[in-house]
């Protein structure tokens, strides 16, 4: 009897000093259900630091994925223009146009107000497909052919892109997604080495 009271008492001992279990919290409740959405990939997934989509709002991470898609679009432009007009080539009138932040100066007014009108057409026919202010490109249920904000095909251009399965889709637009964002830093570093004044030391 006193042997088995001796071996419980060195038991409960060994029990004192063994660590104490750690209970598995499931993180599925702490998992943003915005976290499989489209931009949300490798290497930071779904990175929001400031907190912009913690609530999980659907429609307001569908508009600032929109508009990263439209900087990006723009950012794209903007690289290839840059390089473009540094490497030298003008349109016909326009050869006297210094290339980069001193063109704003040397660009005729006249030219500019060409830009905004053009800008303004181009936002017009291309606005958000899915929710045209104005009824176009939508059948007489009121509804758009776009398959998401940023489609702008109009129900004319394919290239074969209904002919890709919805992963591939998802694929092509996560890549266009990543080109936008390498040209938004892209840009910005364009513009600040010139502003250092030594963009000649990365471009030749």
């Amino acid at each position: 009897m006193m042997k088995s009271i001796a071996a419980l008492a060195l038991v409960g001992s060994a029990a004192a000093f063994a660590p104490a279990p750690v209970q598995q919290k499931s993180t599925a409740l702490y998992e943003n259900p915005l976290a499989n959405e489209l931009g949300a990939q490798a290497p930071l997934g779904f990175f929001d630091p400031l907190g912009a989509c913690a609530d999980g709002d659907k429609e307001n991470f569908d508009r600032l994925r929109w508009v990263e898609l439209k900087h990006g679009r723009i950012s794209m432009l903007a690289v290839v223009g840059y390089l473009v007009t540094y490497a030298g080539v003008r349109f016909p009138g326009a050869e006297d146009i210094p290339s980069g932040f001193a063109a704003i100066d040397a660009t005729p007014g006249m030219v500019w107000a060409q830009f905004a009108a053009t800008t303004a057409m181009m936002e017009a026919a291309n606005q958000d497909q899915f929710k045209g202010p104005w009824g176009t490109n939508q059948n007489s249920l009121g509804e758009s052919p776009a398959e998401f904000k940023g489609d702008f095909r109009n129900g004319a251009l394919d290239f074969g892109w209904d002919k890709l399965s919805p992963e591939a889709k998802m694929r092509k637009r996560a890549i266009e997604l990543n080109n936008g964002r390498a040209a938004q830093m892209g840009i910005l570093g364009l513009m600040v080495h010139e502003k250092l004044g030594n963009i000649d030391a990365i471009l030749p």
